[in-house]
Parts: structure tokens; C-alpha cells; sequence
């Protein structure tokens, strides 16, 4: 797949509920723009059938990514059987309005699930159906190493950005030598610093803390547009990251994103005062967040 280096993330069209007539005009004018990569997940509440409606008569316009593990929503108990993934594949299938996905992906689990070896059989029979192209693992910090070194799977999908950077370290390079896909998820952390004080939403309440203690130069600025656009090319300057998934209801976002990344990559100089803060200021507590 040779993807887009940004892509659309779907979680926040489903917990926001966002109208149909909003997402017909989002992902419509994304796909004109140029963007080819839509994520999304069966438990994001109605993002699934969102993205059907909108966009699948553009099917062949761009890569289709979907992940399965929590029928019943993220908030409940998993379930990593192999009749309930590929149930639930077939549901997202159903939903997406599609007869394959280009990507489907074990949603966080956990490495002692990974080692039963359950959910990734479910995954490889799905890819012998035709239900998929490739397989990936969605997670984090030793799981997503784990997921790695067992060479089972195609590509990683995992937290990256300037307030999470295990990654870099613990995955990346092996997934470089393996040549893995890598799709960072979180890639702007949220933007937990975008309103000055703590976010609302407690989903961003570890970003906001870590991002105190790593005080950046370049968050201090009141140029919001600017910050953001750092904290992006940051993520897409690490070797071996080939998109970041970015999540959004506001239609103008991806012009927006895609001027933001018009500078490059950022410089050596620049990357590295990212790192070095990190590594002056991060405990080892501080693991990938899902």
C-alpha cells in the first residue's frame, strides 16, 4: 500500500456523533484533497457505518483500515475468541459497505492473548477469506513488541507523539528491520495543550501532565496552528512511521494539516531537542498509551 502520510482516524465521528451529512462533507473533501487512508474500529460507536455511507461508492479511491476485539464497545469486556473476531469482521464488512478491507487489526490486546495465538489465526483465516488484504496489531508498549517479534503480522499501529515516545525506542527499529507498516496513532497527543489548562475529556489528562514536565519550548508559543504543526512533523520525522492517523469532525482540518507539513520534516536540530527533552524528563513509567 503506498499510503498517504496523513490519514483520517475515525474514533471521534463515533463518540462525538457526528450528523451523516457532516461526515459526507469531511471525508468527501478529504479524498479530494489526496488523502487515502481511512482507520476506524467496530466499537467506535457508529463510525463504522458513518464511513460506509459517506465514502464507499470511492471504495477504490483509498485503504480501508478496521479493527475488532470489542464487540461491546472499548468500555466492556473484550473478547478475543476466534468465531467472535471473525463475526465481528464480518459485521464491519456489513457496516463499511465494502467486500474486503485492506487492513483489519487486533485491537490492544494484551501480549498473554497475543500468545494464545487465537486472534491471530482468526486474522490470518479472515485473510484466506478475502475478508482482508493484510493484518495488523493496534497497541502499545511490550504487547505491541511482542506483536513485532512473533513476524505474524503486517503492519503496527501504535501512540506516537511528543508526549509519547516509547515507541521510538522499544518498537520502531525492530519494525524497520522487519519491514512492517507503521501507522502512528495520537500523532498531535491530542493536543492536550491547546486550551492552557486541563482538558476536559480525561482522555487527554496523561498527555496534559506529561507535556507539564517536559515544558517545550515550542508549546509556549500562542501560535496554535504552529505548535500543532511541530508535533506532527515531529511524528513524521521519525524513520520507519509511514502515516499518522489524525481524527477530526471539522471538514477545513485536512487542508489545514496538509499546509501545517508543507515545512518537511523538521530539522535535526529541532527533532533532537524533542528527544533529548524526553529523555531528560521521562520516567520509565511513562509507557505507550492506548
Amino acid at each position: 500500500m503506498d499510503v498517504t502520510v496523513l490519514g483520517f482516524g475515525g474514533s471521534e465521528i463515533g463518540y462525538e456523533k457526528t450528523p451523516q451529512k457532516a461526515i459526507d462533507e469531511l471525508l468527501n473533501s478529504a479524498l479530494d484533497a489526496g488523502l487515502n487512508v481511512i482507520d476506524t474500529a467496530e466499537c467506535y460507536q457508529g463510525s463504522e457505518e458513518l464511513i460506509g455511507h459517506a465514502v464507499s461508492k470511492r471504495r477504490k479511491e483509498f485503504y480501508l483500515f478496521t479493527k475488532c476485539g470489542h464487540p461491546h464497545g472499548m468500555e466492556s469486556a473484550p473478547n478475543w475468541s476466534s468465531d467472535s473476531i471473525l463475526q465481528s469482521i464480518e459485521r464491519s464488512l456489513r457496516r463499511l459497505q465494502t467486500d474486503h478491507l485492506d487492513l483489519i487489526q487486533l485491537h490492544s490486546c494484551s501480549e498473554a492473548t497475543l500468545r494464545k495465538g487465537d486472534a491471530i489465526t482468526a486474522l490470518q483465516t479472515a485473510r484466506e477469506r478475502g475478508h482482508t488484504r493484510y493484518i495488523g496489531y493496534s497497541g502499545d508498549s511490550h504487547a505491541a513488541r511482542y506483536a513485532v517479534e512473533s513476524a505474524a503480522f503486517d503492519t503496527l499501529q501504535t501512540s506516537i507523539n511528543i508526549a509519547d515516545q516509547e515507541a521510538i525506542d522499544l518498537t520502531l527499529p525492530l519494525a524497520r528491520e522487519k519491514q512492517m507498516g507503521v501507522i502512528a496513532k495520537r500523532p498531535i497527543a491530542n493536543a492536550a495543550w491547546r486550551t492552557g489548562h486541563k482538558p476536559i475529556d480525561s482522555y487527554h489528562h496523561t498527555y496534559w501532565e506529561r507535556l507539564r514536565k517536559l515544558n517545550y519550548d515550542f508549546l509556549r508559543n500562542t501560535d496554535l496552528e504552529k505548535s500543532i504543526g511541530i508535533a506532527l512533523r515531529f511524528v513524521l520525522s521519525i524513520p520507519g512511521v509511514h502515516t499518522a492517523i489524525v481524527g477530526t469532525t471539522k471538514p477545513e482540518r485536512w487542508h489545514e494539516n496538509a499546509k501545517l507539513l508543507e515545512a518537511g520534516p523538521l530539522s535535526e536540530a529541532e527533532f533532537q531537542a524533542i528527544r533529548h527533552r524526553w529523555e531528560e524528563f521521562a520516567p520509565k513509567t511513562w509507557i505507550g498509551q492506548i
